[in-house]
């Protein structure tokens, strides 16, 4: 195994740079006294909880792959409606499996950070998405004859 491998994989387990210290109970005591079994909040970083959100992942991305190429819903609207699910789904699985955010770790506060960008970003597509329909419905001539008129 590679120095890199062993100084970031220990134990089958993803180590962080400020879990480095004391890994193998150096001071006398065990490893369980220091109260590592949480892992900090993040139960996911295993090599086989890599795994898991790889191959989540992998199917996450076929089956909309599948569901477009082999045209299975007849209505666009449909697809793309099912093809949004499957999206926010794979969000949530990178977030768990490669980011490790839950609402343990950090206290928290990467959870609350979590829901005020997405309120932000949920505002923002609102907002805009209201302007352009207002936009086009306010800006736009109403038939053929209008369209013939202007300048």
């Amino acid at each position: 195994m590679s120095t890199y491998t062993e100084n970031h994989f220990q134990h089958g387990r993803h180590v962080l740079p400020e879990d480095t210290h004391d890994t193998h109970g150096e001071h006398g005591h065990g490893h369980d006294d220091h109260g590592h079994d949480d892992h900090g909040g993040h139960a996911e970083s295993t090599l086989g909880g890599y795994a898991i959100g790889f191959i989540l992942s992998v199917i996450l991305t076929a089956i909309p792959f599948w569901i477009v190429m082999g045209k299975v819903f007849d209505n666009s609207h449909t697809t793309a409606l099912v093809i949004l699910g499957f999206a926010a789904v794979q969000i949530v699985v990178h977030m768990v499996y490669f980011l490790h955010m839950n609402t343990r770790s950090e206290g928290g506060w990467t959870f609350i950070a979590l829901i005020f960008t997405i309120v932000v970003v949920v505002i923002t597509l609102a907002g805009s998405l209201w302007v352009m329909f207002h936009m086009n419905a306010n800006m736009m001539p109403v038939n053929v004859h209008d369209m013939k008129n202007m300048p």
